[in-house]
C-alpha cells in the first residue's frame, strides 16, 4: 500500500474565543475558527483581498492532562494569532430539522501560540516570531500526543 499524507498548516487570526466542553468521558474539546487572508491586485489595478474561515478542533486526550484543549481553552482569545498544525476531516450529521450537514475541520495536532493581532501582524500573512508573555512560556510550543504512537507500523 502507498503512503499517504493528510497535513493542514494554518497560521492566522482567531475570529473569537475558543468554545470549550467536555465529553462524557470527561475529555475536553475545543473548537475555534481561525483566519486566514491574502491579497492581490485584481485585472484593474485594485487591490483585492480574500479571508478564509477554518474551523480547528483541538482534543484534550485525557482528563488528567488538559492537551491541546486545555492551552486554547487558557490562552487563546479573540484576535490572537496561532500556529495550528493538523489533519482535514471531512464529517456529516442531521441537524435538528433532519436536514444533512456536511463540516469541513482541521483536528489539531500541534499548535504554537504567536501572540496577540499586534504582535503578528494584521493577519495578512506576516511572518511573526513567537510573540508570547511570560505566562505563555510554558506553552508556546505544545505538541500533543499522538493516540497511535504505539502503533507497529512498518512506516
Amino acid at each position: 500500500m502507498a503512503r499517504s499524507l493528510n497535513k493542514a498548516i494554518i497560521i492566522g487570526n482567531l475570529g473569537a474565543d475558543p468554545e470549550v466542553r467536555t465529553v462524557s468521558s470527561g475529555t475536553k474539546v475545543a473548537e475555534f475558527s481561525v483566519a486566514t487572508s491574502r491579497q492581490w491586485k485584481g485585472r484593474d489595478g485594485q487591490q483585492q483581498e480574500k479571508t478564509e474561515w477554518h474551523r480547528i478542533i483541538a482534543w484534550g486526550y485525557t482528563p488528567e492532562k488538559d492537551g491541546l484543549a486545555g492551552v486554547a481553552e487558557r490562552f487563546l482569545k479573540k484576535g490572537d494569532r496561532v500556529y495550528v498544525e493538523g489533519q482535514i476531516e471531512y464529517r456529516q450529521y442531521d441537524d435538528k430539522e433532519g436536514v444533512t450537514r456536511y463540516v469541513t475541520e482541521i483536528r489539531a495536532d500541534e499548535m504554537i501560540m504567536l501572540g496577540g493581532r499586534d504582535a503578528g501582524g494584521s493577519g495578512r500573512g506576516d511572518h511573526a516570531s513567537s510573540g508570547s508573555s511570560s505566562s505563555r512560556s510554558d506553552y508556546d510550543d505544545f505538541k500533543a500526543p499522538s493516540p497511535d504512537e504505539d502503533d507497529d507500523l512498518p512506516f
